[in-house]
């Protein structure tokens, strides 16, 4: 009886490494794709709320000419909401790769 157990115990164990190689292996394939992925959304992610506010801030000067350069001001806001976009994003896919990582040792 006990060694029936033992070959259960045995056999869940073998099974479940098994499934977390092959879920790596899977994983580990995309891992290039993946990069160049983040890549161009971290680039996007800042580069067209910056462009949008460059525009906007172009039109708001010929329209309302005034002291105040709309441009410069909604350049520097189009990045930093790019910046903090980027932000989100990275540490939202930073947070599951950690998490995928710790119910693959569990």
């Amino acid at each position: 009886m006990k060694t029936q157990t033992t070959q259960r115990d045995l056999s869940h164990l073998v099974k479940t490494k098994e499934a977390r190689k092959l879920k790596e292996k899977q994983n580990s394939k995309h891992s290039m794709w993946f990069g160049l992925g983040m890549f161009g959304l971290v680039g996007w992610s800042v580069a067209v709320p910056t462009l949008l506010g460059t525009v906007l801030g172009i039109w708001l000067d010929k329209r309302f000419a005034g002291q105040q350069s709309w441009t410069l001001t909604l350049l520097l806001i189009g990045l930093i909401v790019g910046c903090l976009t980027a932000w989100h994003w990275l540490s939202k896919e930073h947070n599951e790769i950690h998490k995928d990582k710790e119910d693959n040792h569990e």
